[in-house]
Order: C-alpha cells, then sequence, then structure tokens
C-alpha cells in the first residue's frame, strides 16, 4: 500500500506544479544564447528587513499563528517547517503594510453573503480577520478544551480543529470560519516561498526544499541542461551575504 501523502509533501508539489518553479520552466523562457549583457540601469535597493520585532501581532496572537504554522506546513525529514521559516513574521509585515489595511481592495460594500465562486465577501480587512478570527478560534477553545486556548491543545487536537475550520465548521464569531483558514493557509504558503527579504523562507528553506535558484539574472548555462538540478545555491533578491 502506497504511504499517505504528507501535507508538507503536498503543498511543495503544489508550489512546483503551480508556480511554474522548476528549472525547466526557468530555462525555457530564455531565448538567445549569443544575446548581449543587458546594460546596468540605477534602480533603487530593495528595503531588507531592518528587524525581527512585531509590528501587528501581539502576544497571544504570536503564539496562535506559531502553533498553527507548525501544523500547516509541518517540520519533517525533508527538513524545517513554516514556523522554523519565519512565516508567523512574514504574516505580521503584511498585516502591517498596505495589504492588511486593503489598501487596494474595494471595500465599500453591500456585504451580502455571496456564493463559493465570488471568493471573499467581507466588510473586514485581513488585519481584522486576523485579530477577530484568532481571538474567536480562542474563545472556542477555551469553551471546548477546560479553558484552553489553541496553542495549549494537543497536536491531534490542533489538527482536527483546523481541519474542522477548512470544512467551515465550527461557527465562530465575528468571522467565516472556512474564510479565516484559507487566508491563513494563503499566507502561510506565501511565507514559505516568498523572497527572505519580506521576512519568511528563513535561510531560503523554502527554496532549497523545490530547487528554486531564486532571482539570479542569468540562466543561458542551463537551459540545455534538461533534468539536472541547477548548480548554485538560491540567491535572494538582496543578493547573498558572501557577496557583501
Amino acid at each position: 500500500m502506497t504511504a499517505p501523502i504528507s501535507r508538507r509533501r503536498f503543498i511543495v508539489d503544489g508550489a512546483l506544479a503551480t508556480t511554474g518553479l522548476s528549472l525547466l520552466g526557468v530555462a525555457a523562457t530564455v531565448q538567445a544564447q549569443n544575446a548581449p549583457e543587458a546594460a546596468p540601469k540605477l534602480a533603487g535597493p530593495p528595503r531588507v528587513l531592518a528587524t525581527h520585532s512585531y509590528l501587528f501581532l501581539n502576544g497571544a496572537e504570536i503564539k496562535f499563528l506559531e502553533a498553527s504554522v507548525a501544523r500547516l506546513i509541518p517540520a519533517d525529514a525533508l527538513g524545517p517547517g513554516a514556523l522554523e521559516a519565519g512565516c508567523v513574521l512574514f504574516i505580521d509585515r503584511q498585516l502591517a503594510g498596505p495589504f492588511g489595511r486593503a489598501q487596494n481592495w474595494y471595500m465599500q460594500g453591500p456585504w451580502p453573503d455571496g456564493d463559493a465562486q465570488q471568493g471573499l465577501q467581507s466588510r473586514l480587512t485581513p488585519a481584522q480577520t486576523y485579530r477577530a478570527g484568532i481571538n474567536a478560534v480562542n474563545t472556542y477553545c477555551r469553551a471546548q478544551y477546560s479553558g484552553a486556548d489553541f496553542p495549549a491543545l494537543t497536536t491531534a487536537e490542533q489538527d482536527a480543529l483546523l481541519a474542522a475550520l477548512e470544512k467551515g465548521t465550527p461557527e465562530i464569531a465575528e468571522v467565516h470560519a472556512q474564510s479565516f483558514f484559507a487566508l491563513l493557509l494563503q499566507n502561510t504558503i506565501e511565507g514559505f516561498f516568498a523572497d527572505p527579504l519580506y521576512g519568511g523562507n528563513r535561510d531560503m528553506l523554502g527554496w532549497k526544499l523545490i530547487g528554486f535558484p531564486g532571482a539570479r539574472y542569468d540562466y543561458r548555462n542551463a537551459v540545455d541542461q534538461h533534468g539536472q538540478a541547477y548548480p548554485l545555491p538560491p540567491v535572494s533578491i538582496y543578493g547573498r551575504e558572501a557577496w557583501g
């Protein structure tokens, strides 16, 4: 009997399938082997994460997310998981910025319940959704597990509750359970695979796991190397420490 696929392998395989991060997919976009070098241009340097202190999340929210992301992409034989990769810090930075404020979203209503294919229908911004959702889940846990918040549950209990949220049960106050879970899962995956510039993917753990070379500028020498792993280590948008 085939061993059941792990959550981590499911997420990793999904990243490879949907983002085109394989070497073949990257190399296929490079056409001219003898193309001239691009002329350098001046550009503003990327804003590197300057501090690892939290800007939005409070203590209880940090503990909740640490426990949650550790179950969504757990550490296993393949390597560290979302917690070790800094996904909580990534989420904090997103919630403290334009995404958290829904700065580029239409937020004027009306707010009827829409069909599933219509996407998120909520008067809450992502930051408000996280704040209300975490508080609601902890309140539910205290009522169901003798006063224990989500981080204090066993891993089996945490898994069961996350699975229930994914299905839209149980009903929790202020937020739609399924939408809250979907947002949490989406942001966890983003934090695991985004450029380290944004606080997640610490030490490029996610990229190393799937063999993604990162923001290297030139793949011409690898175009014809089909079926072979790219031999060089990944590079962030801000470069590599060894270059400094």
